[in-house]
């Protein structure tokens, strides 16, 4: 069954790399960030697990775990560390759960059996502090994920999270936001003092955290 945003993001137990988890309990209340990969010793994954690794700290800085997904045994996994860091110089920093017998890969929709019914696509699943599912994204099996694109996401999940606004297109972290359309002229006025209404809809303002 497909998740849906809004949805509760399902708990699970699982053996990762990092030791067994709770996915919920290991989440905590934060943010986290769940995404699968097709299988292990792959090259655009390894690109993909080195380059999350690099990205530590931003996540960090937003409260967010990470925990990464693939089809094969831990002991594949361990070995393919290696391989991660001997590419792309990042040690493997974060949680990589062992789904052979698929059941995370099941329960969250990863596989498509139109593209490929034993592999995972490329999912990503944004899962707020309330376990709901925030964002979700899926890339085929070819194409490697622009992290860069989900650290911009969470920047604007967290934001309007907190305020009543919403984020432009290609909107970038400290660039002017748009008041949300629940609130009257009056309303945004208090909140927003000094907005810009470019249309009677489109109401802009400096981002509020700044």
């Amino acid at each position: 069954m497909a998740i849906r945003l809004g949805d509760i993001a399902p708990d699970f137990t699982a053996q990762t790399t990092a030791g067994p988890i709770n996915f919920h309990e290991w989440k905590g209340n934060g943010w986290a960030v769940l995404f699968s990969h097709p299988k292990d010793f792959t090259p655009v994954c390894t690109t993909e697990l080195g380059r999350v690794a690099g990205l530590k700290r931003e996540f960090e800085k937003r409260n967010t775990k990470v925990i990464g997904l693939s089809v094969d045994a831990l002991d594949s996994h361990e070995g393919w560390a290696k391989d991660i860091k001997d590419v792309t110089g990042n040690e493997l920093n974060f949680p990589l759960i062992a789904d052979h017998d698929r059941k995370v890969s099941d329960l969250y929709d990863m596989i498509h059996p139109n593209a490929d019914d034993t592999m995972t696509v490329r999912s990503v699943f944004v899962v707020g502090p309330d376990n709901t599912v925030r964002l979700t994204l899926t890339y085929p099996a070819s194409t490697g994920r622009n992290f860069d694109e989900l650290i911009r996401s969470l920047d604007s999940l967290q934001l309007t999270a907190k305020y009543q606004v919403a984020t432009p297109a290609d909107w970038q972290e400290g660039e002017d936001v748009i008041i949300g359309t629940g609130l009257s002229d009056d309303e945004a006025m208090k909140k927003f003092p000094g907005f810009e209404a470019k249309k009677p809809y489109l109401r802009v303002t400096p981002q509020p955290t700044r």
